[in-house]
This record gives C-alpha cells, sequence and structure tokens, in this order.
C-alpha cells in the first residue's frame, strides 16, 4: 500500500508574516488619524461654543443697555433692567471708534458697555453748527457698544456687538 504524503516545503518564508505586520502598521496609522481628527473636531466645537457663548452674553449685555435707555426716556422702570449710568452716555459731538474701544477691553475686564446719543447729530441739533437751536430731541436715537467674555473665570473667547437703538 501506497501513502500519499502531502507535500510539505522543507524551508518556509513567512511572506504571510510580512503581510500580516504591514497590514497591522497601516491599522495603527489609519487609528492615530483618526484620534487626531476627532482630538481637532473636539477643540473646534469647544471654540465654536466659546465664541457662541460670549455672542449670545453680549447681546444679553447690549439688550439689558437699550432696556435701560428706553426706561430712561420713558421715565419708567421695566423689572429686570439695570439702569445705565448717565456718565456712560456719551453726545455723538464725542469722536468714538466702535473697533478701538473693543480693542482697548482685556479678557480681564469681563464685559462693558458705551452708550452714545447720536439723534442730535443725525438731525443737526449738535455744536457742529449743523443746523439751529439745541432742543430736546422727541426721538432719541443711541449706538449702543457692548464687549463679554464667554466666561469669567476661563476667558478663551470675547465679542462686541454694536447696535443703534431707538427707544
Amino acid at each position: 500500500m501506497r501513502r500519499f504524503a502531502a507535500s510539505i516545503p522543507h524551508r518556509q518564508r513567512g511572506a504571510v508574516l510580512y503581510i500580516a505586520l504591514i497590514m497591522l502598521v497601516l491599522l495603527a496609522l489609519l487609528g492615530i488619524v483618526g484620534m487626531q481628527v476627532a482630538g481637532l473636531q473636539e477643540r473646534m466645537s469647544s471654540n465654536y461654543r466659546a465664541v457662541n457663548l460670549a455672542f449670545q452674553r453680549t447681546e444679553a449685555l447690549a439688550r439689558n443697555a437699550e432696556c435701560a435707555l428706553e426706561d430712561m426716556v420713558n421715565r419708567t422702570a421695566t423689572a429686570g433692567c439695570n439702569a445705565v449710568a448717565t456718565a456712560d452716555i456719551r453726545s455723538c459731538d464725542t469722536a468714538f471708534d466702535p473697533g478701538g474701544w473693543a480693542s482697548e477691553r482685556s479678557l480681564a475686564q469681563t464685559q462693558s458697555v458705551n452708550a452714545r446719543l447720536i439723534g442730535p447729530c443725525i438731525s443737526g441739533n449738535s455744536t457742529l453748527d449743523m443746523g439751529g437751536a439745541v432742543n430736546e430731541d422727541p426721538n432719541p436715537i443711541y449706538q449702543v457698544t457692548a464687549f463679554r467674555v464667554d466666561d469669567p473665570d476661563n476667558p478663551t473667547a470675547q465679542a462686541v456687538i454694536d447696535t443703534i437703538f431707538r427707544p
């Protein structure tokens, strides 16, 4: 009886081992790149959140100042409106650059509001000889500029809003 012996090579070269190791290295590199992309996206979403919070808080600060100005003009008191100091209200005759004003703010100064009465400049009632005698404007117009950082404890983003407000 004759036995059929399986043909077994006497010398193995190990090509499968090399291919498996190369595939393992490629998968590891792919995993590392995926982790880096996920980390970058997490940082981007964190920055977006900080900017969005800064904008929303700045808008709330501007709306509060507008509410206080409306209360001052109408001689009323609205609950929740913090009063704007009359020293904070500047005339339009004073030069004011919102961008320059915002750049002077620092992250240590968490919030700031600037309100300017610009109605007399538009209607010609200013000291710039733009019209007749100065009288009380029945429709005052204010320029309200607000600055706020996203988080007073961890200031990473800031926002500035400049609005024109007519009570």
